[in-house]
């Protein structure tokens, strides 16, 4: 949509499919950390789960939770205001968290069917939010 003021033109370079998966990914993590919690204390009432790495595995999970939200935050002003950098900041968090999600899929101390499942889920969407992200940025820059 252009709106012609004084001789320029101005159009919306914010992305809605980006802002959408914002939106769904805030849902699905929700979802996702409780899951992930609450199998942690299913593992630790099942197996024998070491406490240094039963510390280990929740202080991620919380880490990753408070990654998650500053990424959100960043991810969706960046997209709103339709600058870069804070968008570049939020694709910079994704790949931390994505790290972290191959931790909770690769390296946890136990891992169920179920951590696979939702752990692949989250991957596919960091993977679709920052090919948005990069497109985003192209736009914004030129």
């Amino acid at each position: 949509m252009a709106v012609a003021k004084q001789g320029r033109s101005s159009s919306v370079l914010s992305s809605v499919s980006l802002q959408i998966l914002f939106g769904l990914g805030a849902i699905y993590y929700i979802f996702y950390f409780l899951a992930v919690l609450l199998m942690i204390i299913y593992k630790s009432h099942v197996f024998t789960y070491p406490n240094n790495l039963l510390t280990l595995d929740l202080v991620l999970l919380f880490f990753m939770a408070l990654l998650e939200a500053i990424r959100l935050y960043f991810g969706t002003k960046g997209n709103l205001t339709e600058e870069e950098a804070p968008l570049g900041i939020s694709l910079g968090i994704t790949v931390g968290n994505v790290i972290l999600s191959v931790y909770f899929l690769v390296w946890q101390t136990y891992i169920l069917r179920a951590d696979v499942i939702i752990n692949v889920v989250l991957l596919v969407a960091y993977g679709l939010e920052g090919i948005l992200q990069i497109i985003a940025i192209a736009a914004f820059v030129s």
